[in-house]
């Protein structure tokens, strides 16, 4: 049963880690405080400010007052630049510019007759999680703001009874909680000119002894390293879609509204000859699926209400917005048809559930609580709006592709079938969009989409290796391909005969793209660390590596109608931005960077590649971060990161396992990509199959050690690891095998194998890729010796168990049962559950509780600085 109890402590601690706090009790019973004082300043103003109408309806003091709290400027438009323009309601023109301070402060001459406002700015810098106090003094009302949250207000001009307008005024103090980094300190002061106060401000901040070392310093540059803002906070680009001429680019954009949990989505225009942005669409906080109409200048998208969701049709050539379907209930996907006439769309239907209060599962899929409901295709005209629907039945059912004349789409039913791996089976249909008669052209397993050539005469299928019996591996013996490794195929539906085009292609295929203008197929591809695209000469049958000047290609899109296409990509420390690529000459060049200016004084670390032979010889790939201002005559700590299931920790910015944010925090981090992986060729997928970490934990504790013989600077007793989901599983088990580490986090890892397979929602579908053919019966050396439940008398390293509480994938009773065996054995373990947290944690401010949680775990047992876990959770 939850604890009542966690909803509240849950909200004070977001309280806690948002905002500043102004209790007097900061530094009792704490070292000795040391004192640093603000010297230097930048500073915007002073600005008169004429006095509004009616004043003699006010106060003078209400006015100032009102004055010190209007936000005048937003808050993310005040950073302080030297040489930095703003331009004031009265068209003043003011800069940014160095002052330092006397013995009194900053003095300035305020208006004699209109209250005067101005700015101060300064930067704060700390390398380690800090409690500071911020002292501002001054005579005049001001509010001292702190990366972009006010924490404290004086309203009230001081008053002086014998006339010394000297004098330095009343202090005012805040208490910080600053994780590290740099950190923007802006004062607003405003002059009251019927006081006979000088105008004065100094400002200080003081700290225990134990927070200065390393010291932390004032600087009036915004150069920075990179830090949890930086990671969430930031416009981020979510898509891009090109339209059938290639001049056109619509990059939808997604924004945080902190301190709330909401976001903001919209879509911004592009002219690709010149880069120009020529429209924003902004239309709700669940603006999506934006698709360009084949013809014309006229795309689709959706957003979503309270009343359902609604397609809307932009025509651009008329200026015209209308929604095509209005309110809904769950729609879902849209594709316009090949002549631009309609438009093919899903909805969810909820399913029909048994007697009050009792359920009979009627299948192991039946278990999840969504799988009743269906999903069914519909059709909609555009000229007249007439819909019709077009699938029913038992099963959901899926659109793939619609056909180049637009009279047969592709659709597919997932089924399941108890009676073999994956325990499902898929089944391929066309479908006459005139008559409505199918035919099944296919049904096999290891499914995952199709799509019909230019010409229609042939179907592109990706599935896994053994999608078509054994045509798509070279795997021999009892050797079991990895179903992951996905392969394509060329499928005739008239002759039903396949040909495998990939099985010799080491990069496994995620995504395809049939050119309309040439004989090619572009396919984004896992390789390696990289996802890349490739292009397929369906004549010569051979693969051209297409290079795209980032490490990750992400969202691609292809014209119709031109050699051009548009993608999304990032590397390892450029964040996500917007590309158009010529398709003739393979150059690339940016359309749009939404982080210019969030990043634009952000330093990063290099990434080098590192890597090691296996006890087998096999070459294992890997990368290490280092800290922006690395010196290799010091020793640092290291957080080792890997995930050891199918598929890499490929070079992406970002992510939920920052490494950049990680490295800017001062750690080595070293991630390394063991056996099983794809994108490395079908031999090396297929070591994953039925090794739960037999192998992997080997090559982890392994190559660890040939990193800490090749990397002096790294200091051995200061070793972190941290793996999720199977990484989460790996890093229970590595604790098993070694005690190199001085500190673990798992998050949603899998403490006993038998338990995952039966009882997670996907426990036994992955165990059909990862442990195929093996069951808790047959395979004890698997579920059993393979599982750290078994095995935890073992583990004597700190270990951090994390999990969202509704982890739908790995059910929470994984961590449960394991920091239930740590405490009975007395060993060092802590374990978090986000509240109402899925597999992943997405929720804004759980997200960043969640991530500072990870850093403070290693800041405790790597730096030996606990002060920032026990900020966020005391003992008492």
């Amino acid at each position: 049963m939850k604890s009542r109890l966690w909803p509240i402590a849950a909200s004070l601690l977001l309280l806690v880690l948002v905002y500043p706090h102004t209790t007097s009790a900061l530094f009792q019973n704490e070292e000795e405080t040391r004192e640093l004082a603000i010297t230097d300043w930048l500073i915007l103003g002073p600005f008169p400010n004429p006095l509004p109408a009616l004043l003699e309806e006010y106060k003078i003091a209400q006015l100032i007052e009102n004055l010190v709290k209007f936000q005048q400027v937003d808050r993310d438009k005040l950073k302080p630049v030297a040489g930095d323009a703003l331009q004031w309601h009265d068209g003043t023109l003011s800069r940014w510019r160095e002052i330092q301070t006397g013995e009194k402060g900053v003095s300035l001459i305020g208006d004699n007759i209109h209250p005067t406002v101005a700015y101060f700015g300064t930067y704060l810098e700390v390398n380690r999680w800090t409690k500071a106090r911020v002292t501002i003094q001054s005579p005049q009302a001001f509010n001292l703001c702190v990366d972009g949250r006010i924490c404290v207000t004086k309203t009230e001009v001081d008053k002086n009874d014998q006339n010394r307008r000297s004098a330095n005024g009343k202090k005012v103090s805040t208490d910080l909680r600053l994780d590290t980094g740099k950190h923007i300190l802006i004062v607003k002061s405003v002059y009251d000119p019927s006081s006979n106060m000088e105008w004065t401000l100094k400002g200080s901040v003081s700290l225990d002894e134990k927070y200065m070392s390393p010291p932390p310093n004032f600087t009036l540059t915004s150069d920075q390293h990179m830090t949890l803002s930086h990671l969430l906070d930031a416009p981020t680009i979510t898509g891009i879609s090109l339209s059938p001429d290639g001049d056109l680019a619509a990059v939808s954009v997604r924004k945080s509204l902190p301190p709330s949990d909401e976001s903001e989505t919209w879509i911004e225009m592009f002219n690709v000859p010149d880069n120009k942005l020529i429209q924003t669409y902004r239309g709700g906080t669940s603006l999506s699926r934006m698709n360009w109409a084949p013809t014309g200048k006229r795309f689709s998208y959706t957003t979503q209400g309270k009343q359902g969701g609604t397609l809307w049709i932009v025509d651009l050539e008329s200026g015209a917005t209308i929604p095509l379907l209005k309110n809904i209930k769950d729609l879902r996907s849209h594709k316009w048809s090949p002549d631009g006439n309609s438009i093919v769309y899903s909805v969810s239907e909820k399913g029909k559930e048994d007697r009050p209060g009792v359920k009979r599962f009627k299948n192991l899929d039946d278990r999840k609580p969504w799988t009743r409901n269906k999903s069914y295709l519909y059709k909609i005209n555009l000229q007249d709006g007439v819909r019709q629907r077009l699938t029913a039945g038992e099963f959901s059912t899926s659109l793939n592709s619609i056909s180049p004349n637009g009279k047969k789409l592709l659709y597919t039913r997932s089924i399941v079938d108890e009676t073999q791996r994956p325990f499902s089976k898929t089944e391929l249909y066309y479908l006459d969009l005139r008559t409505l008669e199918n035919q099944l052209l296919w049904e096999g397993r290891w499914f995952s989409q199709a799509q019909w050539s230019p010409d229609g005469s042939k179907i592109l299928i990706l599935g896994g290796p053994s999608a078509f019996d054994d045509v798509g591996h070279y795997l021999t013996g009892e050797v079991i391909p990895n179903e992951f490794d996905t392969q394509a195929y060329m499928f005739d539906p008239e002759t039903k005969d396949v040909e495998p085009i990939s099985k010799e292609f080491d990069p496994s295929i995620q995504n395809a793209h049939w050119s309309q203008t040439e004989n090619a197929i572009y396919f984004l591809t896992t390789d390696h660390s990289y996802r890349r695209l490739y292009r397929y000469d369906i004549e010569k049958k051979k693969y051209l590596f297409i290079p795209c000047d980032v490490d990750i290609v992400e969202q691609f899109d292809l014209s119709k109608d031109k050699q051009m296409a548009a993608f999304t990509g990032s590397s390892v420390s450029i964040p996500r931005k917007a590309y158009i690529l010529n398709m003739k000459n393979r150059k690339t060049h940016l359309l749009h960077d939404s982080v210019a200016r969030e990043f634009s004084d952000v330093t990063f670390g290099n990434v080098e590649r590192w890597t090691f032979k296996n006890q087998k010889g096999q070459l294992i790939d890997g990368r290490v971060y280092y800290p922006p201002d690395f010196d290799p005559k010091k020793k640092y700590p290291c957080i080792v990161n890997y995930y050891g299931g199918t598929t890499p920790i490929t070079r992406e910015f970002g992510g939920r396992y920052p490494k950049n944010l990680w490295a800017a925090q001062g750690y080595i981090v070293y991630v390394l990509q063991p056996s099983g992986a794809i994108g490395y060729g079908q031999d090396f997928s297929a070591l994953h199959v039925n090794d739960w970490g037999s192998i992997v934990a080997d090559e982890i504790i392994d190559g660890v050690s040939k990193f800490l013989s090749a990397h002096p600077f790294v200091d051995p007793k200061k070793l972190g690891c941290i793996g999720a989901s199977y990484g989460g599983f790996i890093t229970m088990i590595i604790q098993t095998r070694t005690n190199m580490f001085a500190a673990a986090v798992s998050h949603a890892g899998i403490s006993s194998i038998s338990s995952y397979w039966g009882e997670g929602y996907y426990g036994y579908e992955y165990s059909a890729y990862a442990t195929a053919n093996s069951y808790p019966w047959n395979r004890k050396d698997i579920y059993i010796n393979q599982s750290a439940l078994f095995n935890v008398d073992k583990i004597t390293t700190p270990l951090l168990l994390l999990h969202g509480s509704e982890d739908t994938n790995v059910p929470p009773g994984e961590s449960t049962q394991l920091f239930t065996a740590l405490k009975i054995l007395g060993r060092e373990v802590e374990y978090i559950q986000i509240l109402d947290q899925d597999h992943h944690i997405l929720t804004y401010n759980k997200r960043k509780i969640w991530t500072r949680t990870i850093v403070a775990w290693f800041d405790r047992w790597l730096k030996n600085q606990p002060e920032w876990w026990y900020n966020l959770y005391p003992d008492n």
